[in-house]
């Protein structure tokens, strides 16, 4: 691999997770992401209780991340060798912790909106 190209990223995720499951985690990406700016807008300000409940489910996304990568690539722990690894390893449970996030905070707003001020 001389180049690092989108083509080749795309070649390698759909290799690791499955042509189908590498597609449907994509279009859940845009969904959740569509729906979480759509949230943002209709409600013009952030809810800060909502807020807390999307940090406190962080650890959880960054676990689960990282477990289901490492099932997905059938990989332990012991297979870190090196910086690099460790590396993907934190930006993996980082997406991950963001993710569950952004999917928490869009789920409590979509099913509890604000009240509107009488």
């Amino acid at each position: 691999m001389k180049e690092m190209t989108l083509s080749t990223f795309l070649a390698v995720f759909e290799e690791i997770f499955g042509r189908g499951l590498f597609w449907a985690m994509v279009v859940a990406a845009v969904i959740v992401t569509a729906l979480y700016l759509f949230v943002l807008i209709r409600d013009r300000a952030v809810s800060w209780t909502k807020f807390l409940y999307a940090q406190i489910s962080m650890p959880f996304g960054f676990v689960g991340a990282i477990w289901f990568v490492m099932a997905m690539t059938h990989s332990h722990l012991t297979d870190l060798g090196g910086p690099v690894d460790l590396i993907v390893f934190l930006m993996v449970g980082v997406g991950g912790a963001i993710g569950a996030a952004i999917l928490v905070y869009t789920l409590e707003s979509l099913v509890s909106p604000p009240k509107k001020p009488e």
